[in-house]
């Protein structure tokens, strides 16, 4: 009885700080308004339906593989072929959630949520926090985040081709944001390995393929990160026997 009470008090003290979380999403939006704005405009340009436009910001929610679905909508591939396409862009996602598991909200719909909505850029400030803090922050940020990049998709398909039109070459705002929020992960962890796999990863899938170029380096990725866990751990497992 006593463990169920202690459970349910921390259940009802517990509570999401909406007006930090607010705080934390402004850098992303700072970066999702152009980006956003300029795949709302490309949408426009490439003939995607306003409906459609909005749709892909609310349900699919991701900055690459939006860019990357106008092209193959616009040309009327199969919907398979799109959806292969865009899970190979995603596939990265899958590794975000790991470090994060044990901040997620207890609430099925709020934590299913969460993972959908764990994008490279919630992930980089959601990693930047400190760990006490995560847990009543990630629902905020990860809801404030996408509201502005719907919100910036919104604009860009009012906006039409007019922008499209002064400003060349919009879809590169995405590419910025991924740089600056790299820089800002470097900054607060100071880690190299990261940045030394992503670089020998890019090199190597380059000699090989251009069509393919970033399935090639994520897997790159993938097995260099897998390698390196087993020899840490094996490491570490023949120190323990050392001693």
């Amino acid at each position: 009885m006593n463990t169920q009470s202690n459970e349910i008090n921390q259940n009802q003290a517990f509570h999401y700080d909406w007006v930090e979380g607010f705080k934390k999403s402004l850098p992303v939006a700072m970066g999702y308004l152009p980006a956003g704005i300029a795949f709302g405009v490309l949408a426009q340009v490439a003939g995607v339906p306003v409906w459609a436009t909005i749709m892909l910001s609310v349900v699919l929610y991701a900055g690459a593989a939006q860019y990357a679905c106008l092209p193959m909508l616009s040309a009327g591939l199969p919907i398979g072929n799109i959806a292969t396409n865009i899970a190979a862009i995603n596939l990265r996602h899958v590794f975000y959630g790991m470090p994060l598991l044990q901040y997620l909200p207890k609430n099925k719909i709020a934590k299913t949520y969460c993972l959908f909505a764990l994008t490279d850029e919630t992930f980089s400030v959601m990693t930047s926090l400190p760990n006490e803090s995560r847990q009543s922050l990630i629902v905020p940020i990860s809801l404030f985040n996408q509201l502005w990049w719907v919100l910036a998709g919104a604009i860009g398909v009012m906006i039409g081709s007019t922008l499209s039109d002064l400003v060349p070459h919009l879809d590169f705002a995405l590419v910025c944001l991924f740089a600056i929020l790299a820089y800002e992960q470097f900054q607060s962890i100071k880690r190299y390995f990261p940045i030394g796999i992503a670089v020998i990863a890019l090199v190597i899938a380059s000699l090989f393929t251009s069509n393919w170029l970033l399935l090639v380096a994520i897997t790159l990725c993938m097995l260099m990160i897998l390698a390196r866990g087993f020899w840490v751990q094996r490491s570490v497992i023949g120190g323990n026997h050392d001693q």
